[in-house]
């Protein structure tokens, strides 16, 4: 029986193991908050201040945005208004559909039919926008993000993303340096994530959106290659929610979207908010299941046994005036009176 506990408990044991390993990262990224790479208020000139000429430029001024055409919604175009005019000096790049594409086939063929077989057009905005990056520099905004103030602070950093609730980063708003080792590692990576998991949120969210993105930030970091803040340095800084679009401070206002989202994402912004409960909920399905298969495991190790006996011929037994002799079936034997002359 001990044996018999001990395998069941290896065996277990490696399946959970398995089980952690396969979702590592996700867990991590509970816990991770973002805050030792965060540009921090202190460090961010206000606007139209002085010191803002003094700081470094490593990102090109490039505004980046995407949409199915040039024919930009009414409800978007004030946001868009809004970066537009106030960087009259930034070059302005609109890929549309079309000019996503040109730009795959022409500079990254081999990624060609991965974006075109993506089942949701959404995927191919997100791609896109890692790929415009990579290539060019500058910063992406999406058509639901305002600009309050001038990036020109951000230009300073070869590298950032911003930080999301619960966890992770988001893609709505980011910027590079041409060729930045964070963003080649995000277009080399989204061959690899490129999988239907039913439920169009969660597949496009792990394809190519957010959490796909936070997922490989967070090895990124973890490969020790989030380093060098000067030129061609490797960090990628966390733009915070305060600096984000809290105050009016903030760099950008956030207007109304979100217009791809599904029925099945309403399932997933409530697991979302109540991501500890159904933690908890599934440590103790865990546990339940455990017990349950342990309690199987015995009972058939049990009824094993008894068939094993029942299998056996005799029983042996020594006792005074008794002897042996073979009975009927394999290997059996059964006592008998011992008679002395």
């Amino acid at each position: 029986m001990r044996r018999s506990l001990a395998v069941f408990l290896a065996v277990t044991g490696i399946i959970v193991i398995l089980l952690i390993h396969s979702v590592y990262t996700l867990l991590t990224l509970l816990v991770e908050d973002g805050s030792t790479d965060a540009i921090h208020s202190a460090e961010i000139p206000a606007p139209h201040s002085p010191l803002i000429d003094n700081m470094p430029q490593y990102i090109p001024k490039i505004i980046h945005q995407t949409y199915i055409n040039e024919s930009v919604p009414e409800i978007w175009r004030e946001a868009q208004r809004t970066c537009i005019d106030i960087h009259e000096d930034y070059e302005y790049k609109m890929w549309t559909d079309a000019k996503s594409r040109e730009l795959i086939a022409t500079e990254y063929p081999w990624f060609l039919n991965t974006f075109d077989n993506y089942s949701q057009p959404i995927q191919r905005a997100d791609a896109i926008r890692y790929f415009v990056l990579a290539h060019f520099g500058g910063i992406y905004i999406d058509l639901d993000d305002g600009c309050n103030r001038r990036l020109d602070p951000l230009l300073s950093y070869p590298a950032w993303v911003r930080r999301t609730a619960p966890t992770g980063i988001s893609n709505d708003a980011m910027g590079s340096t041409p060729q930045h080792p964070f963003f080649l590692t995000v277009i080399e990576s989204l061959r690899e994530y490129d999988k239907n998991w039913r439920l169009p949120y969660i597949t496009v969210m792990y394809s190519t959106g957010p959490l796909f993105l936070s997922v490989i930030w967070k090895k990124y970091m973890s490969s020790g290659s989030n380093i060098g803040d000067g030129a061609g340095g490797g960090r990628v800084r966390i733009l915070m929610m305060d600096e984000y679009n809290r105050y009016p401070w903030s760099f950008f206002s956030h207007h109304q979207g979100s217009s791809w989202h599904g029925k099945d994402a309403r399932l997933i912004f409530w697991m979302g908010s109540h991501w500890m409960m159904l933690t908890a909920m599934g440590f103790l399905l865990a546990g339940v299941v455990g017990f349950g298969l342990w309690w199987v495991w015995g009972r058939m190790l049990l009824l094993g046994q008894r068939r094993t006996k029942r299998r056996e011929g005799g029983v042996w037994e020594r006792a005074v005036g008794w002897g042996w002799r073979p009975r009927a079936g394999k290997g059996g034997y059964e006592l008998t009176e011992r008679h002395e002359v």
